[in-house]
């Protein structure tokens, strides 16, 4: 898991020294896939077709301003000056994942911006840092739920983290908040953190209300409904009776 996680940061290395006004979504689509597979991996979104979801056609998400996951990559699709973009990729290495994802800035951005970005990465450090043996994973939800409305953000509720391991998506769910009763229906079960446990951590944090849509005219791209900035900052970790362990990370 370990070099699943160097190859996607080198995926993600590459895309931000690639990023710049101008250049197209499908491009860094395309520098993300070359890097996965010139390192003997294979890109995890390529192809993944969860419940009634058509396949993904790409190996990464992009996802621009109000968009906050799954931004399917076009040609047609060109970032400008001014823009936050979340990448988010993951790969397979010899039968485990990798998955990553961060928020940049593209050229000079308003202070608003910046600040959403700053406090997104805040929120994953935080969530990181409470992930130690003996936690819950509730505790983990309620760290990054607490540092986002300090700030005055809300949080993705309908999209969480997740177990990484031989699947891209595995148990526990890692929520950006946790319900003060448990929610049966939504199936999140909490879970005791031990050594050896691995999981993605991903705060998405949103300047304005969380309510979100899916797009209907590509069936992926989730965006906020008042069209307000989003964020998301995603590790993959290991619990290690040392602390947490970041596993996607050159």
């Amino acid at each position: 898991m370990r070099e699943a996680g160097r190859i996607t940061a080198r995926a993600h290395a590459a895309m931000r020294e690639a990023l710049r006004p101008g250049i197209t979504t499908l491009e860094l689509d395309k520098i993300a896939e070359t890097v996965i597979r010139d390192h003997g991996a294979t890109p995890c979104f390529l192809g993944y077709a969860p419940g009634n979801h058509r396949p993904y056609p790409a190996t990464i998400n992009a996802s621009i301003n109000d968009e906050l996951v799954h931004g399917v990559p076009r040609a047609d699709r060109v970032v400008q000056e001014g823009d936050i973009i979340s990448l988010d990729t993951a790969c397979f290495y010899q039968g485990f994942v990798g998955d990553a994802a961060f928020t940049y800035a593209v050229g000079e951005v308003k202070p608003a911006a910046r600040r959403l970005i700053q406090a997104c990465e805040g929120a994953l450090e935080a969530a990181i840092a409470a992930s130690k043996v003996g936690a819950m994973v509730s505790d983990v939800a309620r760290v990054t739920e607490r540092y986002a409305a300090k700030l005055g953000y809300s949080v993705a509720r309908e999209y969480t983290g997740h177990g990484v391991g031989r699947q891209m998506h595995e148990p526990p769910q890692v929520p950006n908040w946790w319900p003060s009763k448990q929610r049966a229906a939504q199936g999140w079960e909490d879970y005791e953190l031990q050594v050896g446990m691995t999981y993605a951590i991903e705060p998405m944090l949103i300047a304005g209300r969380s309510e979100l849509y899916e797009d209907e005219t590509d069936g992926w791209t989730v965006r906020t409904r008042d069209r307000s900035l989003c964020a998301h900052c995603e590790h993959t970790i290991a619990i290690t009776a040392d602390g947490p362990m970041i596993l996607t990370l050159l």
